[in-house]
């Protein structure tokens, strides 16, 4: 009947394909906060930049002069207009790594198998090498 396109996956590649892919929310604040603040976040910077114009263009209102309008045109370019942009959550494997760094820490690093699990993890890629240490921050 149907035929499944390309190889099966093993468990091993799920797994690594897991830790790249799957995010995790590390910004410190209520997993499910993320609904209303960002709908607040882009709400903001709009409004700012409607009032700023709207009050840019009551001073141009009434009769037509050409001196106003080029005064009124540069007040609006030259204030850069705000914006707020959404910053992805951190890969899995970068927050299990600093998960078990962190324990490997409070511990001492005495631990023989937390030092195995994190070598283990960096074999497997727990964490690209672009992403370096950032990749908590956000």
């Amino acid at each position: 009947m149907g035929e499944r396109r390309g190889a099966r996956r093993t468990p091993q590649e799920k797994k690594q394909l897991s830790y790249a892919h799957d995010r995790r929310n590390t910004y410190g604040e209520n997993d499910k906060g993320s609904r209303t603040s960002i709908r607040r976040n882009k709400r903001y910077p709009y409004r700012a930049n409607r009032h700023h114009e709207r009050q840019v263009l009551d001073d141009a209102a009434g009769p037509v002069d050409e001196r106003v309008a080029d005064l009124v045109e540069q007040a609006l370019y030259v204030k850069r207009r705000r914006r707020w942009r959404k910053w992805p959550d951190t890969p899995l494997g970068v927050h299990v790594e600093a998960t078990l760094e962190r324990r490997r820490q409070r511990d001492g690093g005495a631990d023989g198998q937390l030092e195995a699990r994190l070598r283990r993890l960096r074999e497997r890629g727990g964490r690209r090498p672009e992403q370096g240490k950032r990749g908590l921050q956000g």
